[in-house]
């Protein structure tokens, strides 16, 4: 087993690689990110987790799955629009169900938010927006929360999951900010938190510097540049 690995885009896009060398691709957005260092490219994965159906979180979905044909997870409604535009290999699943892909056990959690995509001037609606945990080899298990605001049943996800690690939002504005992505992390007493979907844009305000200064003592913020590999 290796130390588990996490890579950054930018926005909510990382690669993720387990103790056990799999790779593990979320809300892959490279072109057109304003933060995905220029000419970056995903060639290999194992899974593809998709929280929900905005642009900024599945704009290279279809490019990456191509590339590295790994295996797509999404919500059902999400997981048909993926296949109507040509995605193979996709994975629909419900809220709080568990499905093995990768010999990863990964779980569908509920996220507060919304998904959607214009096309042709109207609104598609695509499902649920969605969270994930993820069980890894080792037995330990992360939590990617994609977009959400804080919400009470994270400490159901404590109980029942026990994440060591959360990818959080932080941005504000369309999801929680630091002062709430602090709180969350208090329900799910985890030990270190990778903060995501900040700065971006300028409305996107929250700063991974005022979450340190609210997180609880012993909790490790891990902050890195877009291109970054940290652990």
């Amino acid at each position: 087993m290796t130390p588990l690995a996490i890579t950054w885009y930018g926005h909510s896009t990382f690669v993720i690689t387990t103790p056990g060398g799999t790779r593990i691709v979320t809300d892959p957005w490279l072109e057109g990110n304003p933060k995905c260092p220029a000419g970056a490219r995903i060639d290999k994965a194992d899974v593809i987790l998709l929280s929900h159906g905005h642009s900024d979180h599945t704009g290279s979905a279809a490019s990456v799955a191509r590339a590295t044909g790994a295996p797509v997870v999404a919500i059902h409604e999400l997981s048909l629009w993926l296949e109507l535009k040509g995605v193979k290999n996709v994975k629909g699943m419900g809220i709080g169900g568990t499905i093995t892909v990768a010999g990863l056990a990964i779980t569908m959690t509920p996220a507060v938010h919304s998904s959607s995509v214009i096309e042709n001037d109207a609104i598609v609606y695509l499902g649920q927006p969605a969270g994930f945990v993820v069980r890894m080899e080792d037995r330990r298990a992360f939590y990617f929360a994609g977009d959400t605001a804080l919400f009470g049943d994270m400490r159901l996800i404590a109980d029942v999951h026990a994440p060591e690690i959360a990818f959080l939002p932080i941005g504000d504005h369309y999801t929680m900010g630091p002062d709430d992505a602090a709180r969350a992390c208090k329900l799910l007493l985890v030990r270190q938190v990778v903060p995501m979907h900040y700065g971006t844009f300028p409305i996107l305000t929250g700063t991974p510097e005022r979450l340190k200064e609210l997180v609880e003592p012993g909790i490790d913020v891990l902050v890195l540049n877009p291109g970054e590999t940290g652990q």
